[in-house]
């Protein structure tokens, strides 16, 4: 998708134009005055009044203001560049000052602003709170950031620390503390930039209440954005103190206001003001490209490098840079006439591979990577590599602080995990079923999910991440007995062998491999009733249609399956392994008249 919003309106004939303004032969002595960057040319004669209202910047001159917007969203952790190189805060910071000084020299001025999500991601920031991720935003120099729903995944008081610690607004017009009645963080904050009042107002997802811990946000009301706005908006117009109204929301971005179980992101939010009130928002909490086919309220199909037009619904433009840093959305704003034009966007890639097939960054024989085409090699900032680097060396050693222990070996081989029920496999799924914002009656792992076993004794951190890798994301669904059938018909009878192979806990059935159905018995030790509703923990890869499950509507709670496994060990302390080791019987895979442990291949 190639569609590159150009810069500027360019001139031509300027003066040309100027002098054929006025054809009157009455000599006359004109004023020029500016009124909200309208330009008004008044005669001090009765014979006549002209109103130019100009087309271009160029032609505006002086009466024309130029600004540009920078952004990220849901940083989760990202404080320090991959293990191939991608993005980290020190490259990002050579970026942005780059671009600033670019835009000053140029007579800009620059906003950066963050969407929020700041916490959770990486268990080096995880285990510090985000205190190196918030010393980096203040070393980058941010001017504003959203508060997002997993600001909360910590208790309060570390809120509080990250609040102090940071250098710019936390904002959150929609966040109320319910013992005072007062907003918990401050609603907007008025910056001016290059001359222009800007006001920035910030706006969190209602969802917080449904995916946040409980037993931090019980004191806080989250309320509907789309009211709140409007109230912001009418207290800052009758003031009178801003010439524009931008929003920094985590809220996430959904085509045409297509949010789903979600609650209503950006898209409703622009869609419920009068138009001309706000006039962007700069987004997170959905951590997608927000790249437009151009016209349309269609998503484009944006692959790294490529050109993008975001988002502009009821005149107010929607922007969203992805996630962790991969990007910084960059926005060149043009001021006059008393409107406001976006002369050009791009999402700057921080140092982004080439991927493969799979989604990796592709390597060579050699093990090297390619940096996407057309972009170069950011340098990361000395000064910020060294602010960060003792919080980096810390992290590692955090990894290893026992959490636990286990009086026994969770198998989790792969040569075992996908060939049949094990005592890993189970206690996986039961950690994210029982998990305190899901608690489902039972979970599925899928055993490509489960990356080695954890031996007798002692259990580290850095053991969790070993088994669970990749960082997917905890989910429930909610279907009716006979759904559960149909679904199960597919997700139980996935052969041995394949990543595919359910592990599943909390639930007794019959698979009949040959016909490709089940039978359920029990589920949280009661007899199966398929007129009743039941509640199953699963990934969000799965729920989305990953490992050739069915694709399912369900919530997810945004919180890692590493940091539920890590909970749960930390809360058990001593994880005996008879307490998860697989019962005979309880999934039993029937084929040619034989018990076995899983579907034979040749059965699909």
């Amino acid at each position: 998708m190639k569609n590159k919003l150009m810069k500027g309106l360019v001139a031509t004939a300027v003066l040309a134009a100027l002098a054929g303004c006025n054809d009157d032969e009455t000599v006359t002595t004109s004023a020029v005055t500016t009124v909200d960057t309208v330009t008004t040319t008044a005669t001090t004669t009765e014979t006549t009044t002209t109103t130019t209202e100009v087309s271009t910047c160029a032609l505006a001159g002086d009466a024309c203001t130029t600004f540009t917007v920078l952004h990220t969203n849901d940083n989760h952790g990202r404080f320090w560049q991959s293990d191939d190189g991608e993005y980290g805060m020190a490259a990002r910071k050579t970026l942005i000052d780059q671009i600033r000084a670019e835009v000053e020299s140029e007579g800009g001025e620059v906003l950066l602003l963050s969407g929020g999500d700041i916490n959770t991601g990486v268990p080096e920031s995880d285990m510090q709170d985000a205190v190196p991720d918030f010393i980096g935003m203040n070393l980058i120099g941010y001017d504003a950031m959203a508060v997002g729903n997993h600001e909360f995944d910590n208790s309060l008081d570390v809120v509080e620390m990250q609040r102090k610690l940071a250098d710019f607004p936390m904002l959150a017009a929609n966040i109320y503390d319910k013992a005072t009645g007062e907003r918990y963080f401050d609603p907007y904050k008025i910056f001016d930039v290059n001359g222009l009042r800007v006001a920035v107002i910030g706006l969190t997802t209602e969802d917080t209440v449904k995916i946040g811990n409980a037993e931090y946000i019980s004191g806080l009301d989250f309320t509907d954005p789309k009211v709140e706005i409007k109230k912001v908006i009418a207290e800052i117009k009758a003031a009178k103190t801003a010439d524009l109204i931008f929003a920094t929301t985590h809220m996430g971005h959904y085509a045409d206001e297509t949010s789903g179980s979600n609650a209503p992101g950006d898209v409703a939010l622009a869609r419920a003001v009068t138009k001309g009130d706000l006039q962007a928002v700069i987004g997170g909490h959905s951590q997608d490209p927000v790249c437009m086919e151009p016209g349309t309220n269609n998503y484009a199909d944006f692959n790294r490098g490529d050109d993008c037009t975001p988002d502009q619904q009821n005149g107010t433009y929607i922007m969203q840079a992805h996630e962790w840093g991969k990007y910084v959305g960059r926005a060149d704003f043009e001021y006059f006439n008393g409107e406001l034009h976006l002369a050009s966007y791009d999402l700057v890639p921080v140092n982004l591979m080439v991927l493969n097939k799979y989604g990796s960054p592709d390597k060579d024989a050699d093990g090297n990577t390619t940096l996407i085409p057309g972009t170069t090699a950011i340098e990361e900032n000395t000064g910020v590599l060294e602010a960060l680097r003792s919080y980096k060396e810390k992290g590692q050693e955090l990894l290893d602080v026992v959490i636990g222990s286990t009086d026994g070996e969770l198998i989790g081989v792969k040569a075992t995990v996908r060939s049949e029920q094990t005592n890993l496999g189970h206690l996986l799924a039961r950690a994210q079923s029982k998990y305190e914002l899901v608690n489902a009656d039972f979970g599925i792992m899928n055993s490509g999910g489960v990356r080695a076993s954890i031996t007798e004794g002692n259990i580290t951190y850095r053991d969790v991440l070993t088994v669970q890798p990749f960082g997917n994301m905890v989910a429930y669904a909610t279907m009716t007995g006979t759904d559960l059938i149909a679904y199960l018909n597919q997700v139980a009878t996935k052969t041995g062998g394949a990543g595919s192979y359910a592990q599943l806990d909390g639930i007794k059935l019959s698979v009949d491999c040959d016909a490709q159905e089940v039978t359920i018995n029990e589920i949280g030790g009661e007899a199966f009733d398929a007129a009743k509703e039941y509640k199953f923990s699963l990934s969000t890869y799965l729920a989305a249609g990953g490992d050739g499950y069915p694709a399912i509507e369900s919530t997810s709670i945004e919180i890692a399956d590493a940091l539920v496994l890590r909970d749960f060990i930390e809360k058990q302390e001593s994880i005996l392994v008879a307490d998860f080791n697989p019962v005979d019987g309880d999934i039993d895979y029937i084929s040619g008249g034989l018990s076995l442990k899983a579907c034979p291949a040749a059965a699909e």
